[in-house]
């Protein structure tokens, strides 16, 4: 059963998840839902939204603030999954414990999110500076609302982090190890390996969706195998310097039409104040398109109670034939 745990304590008060996205990857089904509210039966074998997914691994990571960056009038459908049955629908469940004591659950959620309206498509960096006021000159954690992970050990994605931050104090990105041909999809970081931990890395530079070319003139770091590089891996410890360089690129963009872009942040970031990279011990699924969220079902899936059906069904060659 999906429980939020007592959670260890952590230096981290403050988690954004940015919400706020047309999801025109998955249209037309977004009409019908908001993205981050499609549906996977998650690890522990119960069919939740994916958001939920996301704030259960931040509050069981230790973090009882969560902001939800979304559009102006869409925080009623999030809302109305995060509230626990009324006396009358409890009704319906008084058979079933299991619903009672994760209606509970839902409630806890709600009281941890604060939503918070991004009232302009100004791009992810925008997205996070409207959090600026709510996080109260405290460090935050960041997420995107349409993705999950999987940790390959008992610490979730998000702990891990949290980890490496109360270790050094300092903004953190995890990341991921990716070949040069998937380069075009992510942010790429380079840098120098800490000698405290092998997965550790001084970061000096990102560049968002690099070409190749680009990625093995700048960002190679020599300590990888040939045509490897480090990707963001989409979990984020950011210190509250972060907000004043969006502040900083918005004014200096004005009235000119444009994103304001996280990355060109997260490089000012770097050579600001210094940042650390993690190569975080776990899998990234991006549900934001239709073949995302199929990978992200199937990974979800084999790693919860239904893993030997879905080997079982993976197995059997089935042929359907129409006509």
């Amino acid at each position: 059963m999906s429980l939020i745990i007592k959670a260890p304590e952590s230096m981290i008060k403050h988690a954004i998840i940015t919400a706020a996205g047309k999801g025109t990857r998955q249209y037309p089904a977004t009409n019908a839902v908001q993205k981050e509210l499609f549906p996977l039966v998650d690890r522990d074998g119960i069919s939740k939204p994916t958001l939920q997914i996301i704030v259960e691994e931040v509050m069981n990571a230790g973090i009882e603030q969560i902001a939800l960056i979304v559009q102006p009038g869409e925080e009623r459908q999030f809302k109305q999954h995060f509230k626990g049955l009324s006396k009358e629908e409890k009704k319906a469940f008084i058979n079933k414990p299991w619903a009672l004591t994760l209606s509970e659950n839902l409630d806890h959620m709600a009281r941890a999110i604060t939503y918070i309206h991004q009232s302009e498509q100004r791009g992810f960096g925008h997205a996070v500076f409207c959090a600026r006021e709510w996080a109260e000159q405290e460090p935050v954690l960041l997420l995107l609302g349409d993705h999950v992970y999987i940790s390959r050990e008992t610490r979730s994605c998000t702990r891990q982090l949290i980890d490496v931050y109360e270790q050094f104090h300092r903004s953190i990105f995890s990341l991921q190890r990716t070949p040069v041909n998937q380069l075009y999809l992510f942010g790429v970081v380079s840098g120098k390996p800490m000698t405290e931990r092998v997965n550790l890395y001084q970061l000096d530079n990102i560049i968002e969706k690099p070409d190749v070319e680009q990625a093995r003139r700048l960002l190679l770091i020599p300590q990888l195998p040939t045509d490897m590089f480090l990707a963001i891996f989409g979990i984020y410890i950011l210190t509250p310097r972060i907000f004043e360089i969006l502040e900083n690129n918005i004014h200096a963009q004005g009235q000119i039409d444009g994103e304001i872009q996280l990355t060109t942040a997260l490089a000012e970031l770097i050579a600001e104040e210094g940042v650390i990279g993690y190569e975080a011990n776990g899998v990234r699924l991006d549900m934001g398109t239709p073949l995302g969220y199929l990978q992200t079902q199937f990974m979800l899936a084999s790693h919860g109670p239904f893993a030997q059906e879905i080997d079982d069904l993976t197995k059997t060659q089935i042929h359907l034939r129409i006509g």
